[in-house]
């Protein structure tokens, strides 16, 4: 593998410079079956290791979009941390999660993402508890996925791609899920170590029910 013209490496976080398309796909499967998380663009990857933290606001934040989904009867396909990248772009990534919404039934009988022929996913889940070097929305939006739902550690915020201008700009409500918003979202994320997740998950749907009778009437 050449091209590496520099790495720096510090607790459990690795930047790569001047590594080529091939030699990030090389990586890509060498790394295969290690959990980090990894980030490239132009040029520049990116590996980290997730911490606890990180994997427990990411997952929180799945289940509730998972339990509005089933609650709302909207149909979703759940990719989780696929892969997506374009060597045309030279952009890559893996989500900590994402999902099919509106094009759920378009990618419905397709194993495999194919960004040749898929669309982007509708919806990403981004948790940025600690420093990284590349812009990950940055990526997000070059590969044209439409809301980010991003967690900097302390604030949801709900993102919208301006595809004119190529980058997200914050919107009170979800795109996705209309009726949410992500300051009522933050108030359960702000329960997580309070309670258990299964109570929290339960009230954040009697939350739903509750404001929303007539969804399920």
């Amino acid at each position: 593998m050449n091209g590496l013209a520099q790495a720096t490496d510090c607790a459990g976080h690795l930047v790569l410079y001047g590594v080529s398309w091939s030699t990030y796909t090389q990586l890509m499967d060498l790394f295969a079956d290690q959990r980090l998380r990894h980030s490239y663009n132009d040029g520049t990857l990116e590996m980290m290791s997730p911490l606890k933290r990180h994997d427990q606001r990411k997952s929180l934040l799945g289940r509730l979009l998972e339990s509005l989904s089933l609650e709302l009867n909207i149909p979703i396909q759940s990719i989780g941390s696929t892969t997506l990248r374009q060597e045309s772009r030279a952009k890559g990534l893996e989500p900590d999660e994402c999902y099919y919404i509106a094009h759920e039934a378009q990618v419905r009988d397709k194993p495999d993402y194919d960004p040749d022929r898929d669309p982007p996913p509708d919806l990403a889940i981004e948790v940025d508890v600690t420093h990284t070097s590349l812009s990950r929305l940055e990526i997000y939006a070059s590969l044209g996925v439409p809301e980010v739902w991003r967690h900097d550690g302390l604030r949801l915020t709900f993102l919208q791609l301006n595809a004119e201008k190529g980058e997200y700009v914050e919107s009170p409500t979800s795109a996705a899920f209309p009726i949410l918003s992500a300051s009522v979202l933050q108030q359960f994320l702000d329960r997580q170590g309070t309670v258990d997740e299964t109570s929290l998950v339960r009230s954040f749907l009697d939350w739903v029910r509750m404001n929303h009778p007539g969804k399920f009437s």
